[in-house]
């Protein structure tokens, strides 16, 4: 090894299934405990104090940006944001050269991007932690937040049921990765052509711990149903198939009436939402809906996530 050369970090948060479901909880309750601390008023807890996290972004953003940056401020740390046409991941440098400039300037890196192969090159090759802000295979740092808020709204995760009705897109595969390690029941109603990453899907099945389900019948998925979920048709880099989504998912729009026929229900959406389409604004200012808690949860599930990576 060179001179100097950095030895690989073996700690990053780039899948829910690179966890035991122990460490999992102890995520979730972390986040609920700094939450808990940080709506008290009590800033004091600074344990980033002289760290800096490198935030890479070849996504436009609002939650994925403002969460990071404002949670690893409160914990006395600095963000530095380094958009699209800062870096322009694998295209105007190698990514494994940028990783490993960026871990010798910073104590941690977030990345949002598009190819997932993108953020494990980036792993693979930095001294520092790295965080998986999404990519078009995975969201595993909505997922996180989404199981604090189920557990703040239901008391539980183990065992309810969850429905999924739409695109078996990133959102999708994190759910998938999720039951492979906690017990629940998944199903995702969306159109045949739209069903999730086949590999995704087996692994789930294969590990034995959830029930998992693909129906292309959402009124039929969602009976019994103790958490509805919905995210946009056509999501970013898929805007030009907007037209053609729209036809394709007709009939799983989540409105006012598949939600008052799963009575128990609470309603989730990752945001932002396109109202009108895979859901209603009824549903979305309903006193069931919590796509808010769970925005703000983000930031409470990441602050726990950068915690673990960063020992503190």
């Amino acid at each position: 090894m060179p001179v100097g050369e950095p030895v690989v970090c073996e700690q990053h948060f780039l899948r829910l299934d690179d966890f035991t479901k122990e460490e999992l909880w102890a995520l979730v309750e972390r986040a609920a405990s700094e939450k808990k601390r940080l709506q008290s008023g009590d800033r004091s807890f600074k344990p980033f104090a002289g760290k800096t996290m490198a935030m890479i972004f070849a996504k436009q953003s609002l939650r994925t940006r403002v969460s990071f940056e404002t949670g690893f401020k409160l914990l006395g740390g600095s963000a530095i944001y380094l958009g699209p046409d800062d870096i322009s991941i694998g295209k105007r440098e190698a990514t494994k050269d940028i990783s490993r400039v960026l871990s010798r300037y910073n104590d941690i890196i977030m990345a949002r991007l598009f190819s997932h192969n993108d953020i494990e090159e980036l792993a693979h090759n930095a001294s520092v932690p790295v965080i998986n802000g999404l990519t078009d295979y995975n969201h595993p740092c909505q997922i996180l937040a989404d199981a604090l808020t189920i557990y703040e709204c239901l008391g539980k995760l183990e065992g309810i049921k969850i429905v999924y009705v739409g695109d078996g897109n990133n959102i999708v595969h994190s759910w998938l990765n999720l039951a492979r390690v906690i017990p629940m029941h998944f199903v995702c109603a969306c159109p045949e052509e739209y069903t999730p990453d086949e590999k995704t899907l087996e692994e789930a099945r294969a590990a034995g711990i959830s029930t998992i389900e693909i129906s292309h019948d959402p009124d039929e998925a969602v009976k019994g149903a103790d958490v509805i979920y919905s995210d946009v048709w056509a999501s970013m880099g898929q805007k030009h198939e907007a037209e053609q989504r729209k036809r394709d998912f007709q009939g799983f729009q989540v409105d006012g009436d598949m939600m008052r026929a799963t009575p128990n229900a609470i309603f989730m959406h990752c945001l932002p939402a396109e109202r009108g389409l895979e859901c209603t604004d009824e549903v979305l200012e309903a006193d069931y809906s919590v796509v808010f808690q769970q925005a703000e949860n983000r930031m409470h599930a990441q602050n726990a996530v950068m915690l673990k990576l960063l020992n503190c």
